[in-house]
């Protein structure tokens, strides 16, 4: 596995969780993981929210420029 050292600055409370952990560079590498996890959900989420919407705006659109013929010759 490769891995890269750092020297990186955290806030006091941080330190203090993580002087009670162990092993500090796997609860990082972990913690780190899931997070990228929740952001990539989160930008997939707004991406298939963003196409719903244009889909529902395509289909609206489509539906109006057949509306006239679909109600040619029936009566209101």
């Amino acid at each position: 596995m490769n891995t890269a050292r750092m020297n990186i600055t955290i806030p006091g409370d941080v330190g203090d969780i993580l002087a009670e952990v162990k092993n500090k560079s796997a609860y990082i590498a972990e913690a780190v993981r899931e997070k990228k996890q929740v952001e990539e959900k989160k930008r997939l989420k707004q991406e298939l929210s963003a196409a719903y919407k244009q889909a529902a705006k395509e289909e609206y659109e489509t539906h109006k420029e057949w509306e006239d013929t679909m109600m040619d010759g029936l009566d209101e």
